[in-house]
C-alpha cells in the first residue's frame, strides 16, 4: 500500500473522528444528557472510528461472523499478530491438507518460504478446477468469483502438489485441488492480493515467511464465509494475522450452495 494511500486512510479516520464528535457534542449540548463530561464525549467518539476496523481475540469464532453492507471488508484477529512459531522454519515445503468430507479445503494449508518461491506469471497455465461451491456469474460484465489459491501462485515458485521442493519445476501451485476455494474477485483482486505483496517483498528481501491461509466455512456450507491468513517472518519484521470476509459489491450469496442475486444495496468499501 502507498504512502499517499495510508496518508487519505489516517485522514478519512481523522475526519470521521472530528465529525462523529461534532455530532455528539451536538446531542450531549441539546438533550442535556450523557456522557457527563467531555472525556467520556472523546472516548466514546474515538471507539466509534476504531471499531470500523474490528479485532477479534482468536480464530475459533470466525464461522460466526456475517458480514453487512458498508462494513470493512476485513477485521483483525488477535490485534493483527500472528500466532505462528517463526522458529520452526527449517525446510522450504507447504503442508497441503487433505479435502473434507464435502471436497473443502476447510483445514487450512502452511508454507514455509523462502526466496527461490517467487514466480514468474509467464509459467501460468488455464485453470480448470471448479472447487465446492463454483457458480460463476457476470456483474456489470465482470465475474463475480475467482479460483482463490490459499498459498498464492506466486510464491510458491517450485513447489510440487506434496508439498516439496524440486528445483526443475519453475511454475507455482496451479490446479491443486487441495489449494483452492469458491473466492469472491473482490476478496481475490482487492484485500488478499495485499497481503500477498506483502509476503513478495519479504521473500524479496531474503527474508524466510512462515505462512497460514485457512478458508473458513460455517457448518456444512460449501462456500466459504471467508479467509484466515497469518504471517511472521523468521525476522519478525512481517507479522499480520487478518480475516477477509469473501463478499462481493452489488451481490448476495447463498454460502451453503454458492449461488448469488444482484443485489445493489451490498454496499463494500475499498480497503
Amino acid at each position: 500500500m502507498s504512502k499517499r494511500r495510508r496518508k487519505k486512510r489516517r485522514s478519512n479516520s481523522l475526519l470521521s473522528l472530528i465529525v462523529t464528535l461534532i455530532v455528539l457534542v451536538g446531542a450531549w449540548y441539546f438533550t442535556g444528557g450523557q456522557p457527563s463530561n467531555l472525556t467520556d464525549l472523546f472516548n466514546q467518539a474515538t471507539q466509534t472510528v476504531t471499531n470500523s476496523t474490528k479485532n477479534v481475540a482468536s480464530n475459533d469464532k470466525l464461522a460466526d461472523l456475517t458480514y453487512h453492507s458498508g462494513e470493512s471488508s476485513f477485521v483483525y484477529v488477535n490485534h493483527n499478530k500472528a500466532k505462528l512459531d517463526p522458529q520452526k522454519w527449517q525446510v522450504n515445503k507447504v503442508i497441503y491438507s487433505n479435502l473434507d468430507s464435502l471436497n473443502r479445503t476447510s483445514t487450512g494449508n502452511l508454507a514455509y518460504l523462502e526466496s527461490r518461491n517467487l514466480a514468474s506469471d509467464d509459467n501460468r497455465v488455464r485453470q480448470y478446477v471448479e472447487p465446492t461451491a463454483w457458480h460463476q456469474k457476470f456483474v456489470d460484465r465482470q465475474p463475480i468469483i475467482n479460483r482463490g489459491h490459499l498459498i498464492a501462485y506466486s510464491i510458491s515458485k517450485g513447489i510440487n502438489q506434496n508439498g516439496h521442493y524440486n528445483p526443475s519445476d519453475t511454475s507455482g501451485d496451479q490446479n491443486n485441488p487441495k489449494n483452492l476455494f469458491t473466492q469472491t474477485a473482490f476478496s481475490n483482486q482487492r484485500i488478499q492480493t495485499i497481503y500477498e505483496q506483502k509476503i513478495r517483498s519479504a521473500l524479496r528481501d531474503g527474508k524466510r515467511v512462515v505462512f497460514f491461509a485457512k478458508p473458513i466455512f460455517r457448518d456444512k456450507e460449501l462456500m466459504a464465509r471467508g479467509i484466515h491468513l497469518e504471517a511472521i517472518s523468521t525476522d519478525r519484521s512481517l507479522d499480520f494475522n487478518v480475516y477477509l470476509f469473501n463478499v462481493q459489491p452489488n451481490v448476495k450469496f447463498d454460502y451453503a450452495t454458492g449461488r448469488s442475486t444482484i443485489d445493489r444495496t451490498m454496499k463494500v468499501p475499498e480497503p
